[in-house]
């Protein structure tokens, strides 16, 4: 019988004794048995808050500060409400 499988993603930091400990709550109780993938950055890869930094100061993206791109007021759209 195959398994299907529910990915969460979150982050956590693992200890000098090799533990994992999770920066937030998980959003089931327990116990139950999970699949855990975990993800290392390389070495000279910049982090997230990094690379959004560069990211709004790349001038490649400055056509997006022009008045004929902002198309989006704050009435459009739905609300989104994470259910977490």
């Amino acid at each position: 019988m195959e398994s299907t499988f529910r990915a969460i993603e979150t982050t956590g930091t693992v200890d000098k004794n090799h533990h994992l400990f999770l920066d937030e709550p998980l959003p089931f109780a327990g116990p139950a048995k999970v699949r855990v993938i975990i993800l290392l950055a390389e070495e000279g890869d910049i982090n997230e808050k990094e690379w959004l930094y560069a990211a709004a100061k790349d001038p490649s993206f400055d056509f997006l500060k022009e008045p004929e791109e902002d198309i989006y007021s704050l009435t459009d759209g739905k609300p989104f409400h994470d259910e977490r």
